[in-house]
């Protein structure tokens, strides 16, 4: 009987488990990631590839990777993996020429505890809209677990919440006009729709469960 009792415990907990690693079913929202094929995006092919459910960012590889259409507004929600010193970012309403952090905005995604990030300012931090709103830094999990994020982009509202806490609530409305805290040129934050990115900087990560919800 406790054999039967340890057996079952096992099974229990195993399809707990696989039950965390799928998608939830969210009303609205579409999957952009099959967990298979890089069906669905363009660009950096090379720079990435599928393994065991997820997409792997690799150290080598060229360009930026792009969603196959464009949103204007939208809910983003993914969950990613961080190795020690990563640096990625997420481009939003973003051409397919130039730094999308400034031909459209970009969502850090780094190891901001690193000592190699030991001097960055506070909008260059993860989860910050690079160069223009600065995150609540502190929310990351330890690198190699997994940490789930959602960027919501309305009109000129930007919202970034990381592991259920929000990092970011602001509105690029006075960048557009008065410029951006770094300092330099952002056309893209006039920008109202555009491709998502995962702009690839020469580090491993790995990023599952990726899906959006568009606007009205």
């Amino acid at each position: 009987m406790r054999w039967l009792l340890s057996v079952a415990i096992v099974v229990a907990a195993a399809s707990l488990a696989l039950a965390q690693d799928k998608p939830v079913s969210e009303e609205g929202f579409v999957p952009l990631f099959d967990g298979k094929t890089m069906t669905g995006w363009q660009g950096g092919l090379d720079g990435y590839e599928v393994k065991d459910g997820t997409m792997i960012c690799k150290p080598k590889g060229s360009g930026n990777l792009y969603t196959n259409n464009e949103y204007a507004n939208f809910v983003f929600r993914f969950e990613f993996k961080l190795t020690p010193g990563a640096n990625n970012g997420v481009g939003i309403r973003t051409p397919k020429e130039g730094d999308a952090a400034f031909v459209g905005m970009e969502i850090q995604i780094l190891d901001d505890g690193h000592p190699n990030y030991k001097g960055i300012k506070d909008y260059q931090a993860h989860g910050s809209v690079y160069g223009v709103i600065p995150a609540k830094r502190g929310f990351l999990k330890p690198t190699g677990e997994w940490n789930s994020e959602e960027i919501t982009v309305d009109g000129t509202r930007v919202k970034v919440v990381l592991n259920g806490e929000t990092i970011v609530d602001g509105d690029i409305a006075e960048a557009r006009e008065k410029g951006a805290i770094d300092g330099r040129e952002h056309p893209g934050l006039k920008r109202d729709k555009g491709y998502i990115a995962f702009c690839g900087h020469g580090a491993h990560l790995e990023f599952r469960n990726i899906r959006i919800k568009e606007l009205k």
